[in-house]
Order: C-alpha cells, then sequence, then structure tokens
C-alpha cells in the first residue's frame, strides 16, 4: 500500500497544516501554482515529489517545472496537470487510473470511465468562500481511495 499527498494552489503559503496532514506519505504530489520554490523544497523534504507549473508559475525557478507528468505507483499510472481544462488525451485510454489537478481551487472528486479525478482545493491563501484542503491518495491493490482533508476548521483565514 503506498499513501500520496496531494496539494495544489499554495500560491507561495505552505500551511503547518498541510504539512501535517501530508508527513507520512511515501509521495507527494503538487497539481500546480506553487508560488515560491521553497515550498518544493519542503515537500520534498517529506516524500519524493511530482509537481507541475501552473498559470502563476512563471519566475525563472517555475521554468523547469512540466506542464504536465506522471506519477507511477504500485502499478498505477496517475496524470498530473494544473487546469483541466487543458487535458488533451483520454486518461481512460491511455491507461491512467487517475487525473490529478487544480486551478479552481474548488476540492472535487469523481469517477468518469474508471478514472478518478481529483483537485485537492488550494491549500494556499483562502479565496472567496472555498475550504482551504489538501487530499490523501491510498493505492491499495491496484485501487485508488481518496479522501479531501479540510486544513482549517472554523477558521476565516
Amino acid at each position: 500500500m503506498a499513501l500520496i499527498g496531494v496539494i495544489s494552489d499554495t500560491h507561495g503559503l505552505l500551511r503547518a497544516e498541510a504539512v501535517e496532514v501530508l508527513g507520512g506519505s511515501d509521495y507527494i504530489i503538487h497539481a500546480g501554482d506553487v508560488g515560491d520554490p521553497g515550498i518544493l523544497d519542503q515537500l520534498r523534504g517529506i516524500a519524493p515529489l511530482t509537481v507541475v507549473s501552473g498559470n502563476i508559475d512563471r519566475e525563472a525557478w517555475a521554468r523547469e517545472l512540466p506542464k504536465t507528468d506522471v506519477l507511477s505507483v504500485d502499478g498505477v499510472e496517475i496524470y498530473v496537470l494544473h487546469n483541466i481544462a487543458e487535458l488533451d488525451l483520454k486518461p481512460e485510454a491511455a491507461g491512467f487510473s487517475a487525473v490529478v489537478y487544480g486551478h479552481s481551487h474548488a476540492p472535487q472528486q469523481e469517477m468518469r470511465n474508471g478514472v478518478l479525478y481529483l483537485n485537492p482545493g488550494s491549500a494556499g491563501p483562502r479565496r472567496f468562500r472555498l475550504p482551504v484542503t489538501v487530499a490523501r491518495l491510498q493505492v491499495r491493490d491496484r485501487k485508488l481511495h481518496a479522501r479531501i482533508v479540510p486544513l482549517l476548521q472554523g477558521s476565516k483565514v
């Protein structure tokens, strides 16, 4: 069994609550809009990191980040991109078990054509009335189990 921490849209803010939830992960995915390269260093200190660039990642350090990437874990292939509107392949035809994305700041998980679509929501500064969240993915027996994890219980920050 493998445990994957999933985070997106940090926009330069890596909350202690996010680090706590991501602790113990075997792998971490950051689905873009990082905002600060120091966040990537912190996440790499927890577990191996798969990261893609988001629309705000325009500084020199971010130019090396791919637009899309793939994490292979225990026979499961996870396709990672920032904006789901830019998905230019059929994940089920390409053999992916999941598509992880960010951008909207709204957490979401749904199955479509046998593929898990997972947006962990935003873990950075709160926007509008959207929750501040990350996600956890368990890979067990080549099956994925996802859970959205709220970070700021009752806080408005």
